[in-house]
């Protein structure tokens, strides 16, 4: 009997975590452009500033995923993203994103339009 109430309480405190992570900002992010991306920044919506690269590895090559895990406190969901691409050292940014709603963010590049858009899942 007391294995199975360890057993439950093991498995309610797995279950709160899961809910945890799963309304955490933390994304996976997929370069799906035809270029490779040299940083990554992520700032509060209601913030002027970028900070620091936080992709945590030196490059995101076209075709790859990374997930981007970084401190955003207070329960906070809306960020601003923003990359720097190798070839030209250009930028594409998306403000307002809602990262509690989206797990993964895919950024794509349309030539004919010559824009980036991001797609959330």
């Amino acid at each position: 009997m007391r294995f199975v109430k360890f057993a439950l309480a093991a498995l309610l405190s797995l279950s709160f975590a899961a809910a945890a992570h799963a309304n955490d900002a933390d994304f996976k992010l997929q370069n799906k452009t035809g270029y490779q991306i040299d940083s990554v920044y992520v700032g509060a919506h209601s913030s002027d500033s970028w900070g620091s690269d936080i992709m945590g590895r030196d490059a995101l090559a076209d075709g790859e995923a990374v997930n981007i895990v970084f401190p955003h406190g207070n329960g906070a969901c809306r960020f601003d993203i923003k990359v720097k691409y190798h070839d030209d050292g250009s930028t594409a940014a998306w403000m307002d994103v809602d990262l509690c709603k989206f797990s993964t963010i895919t950024l794509f590049w349309d030539a004919k339009t010559q824009q980036s858009r991001a797609v959330g899942e």
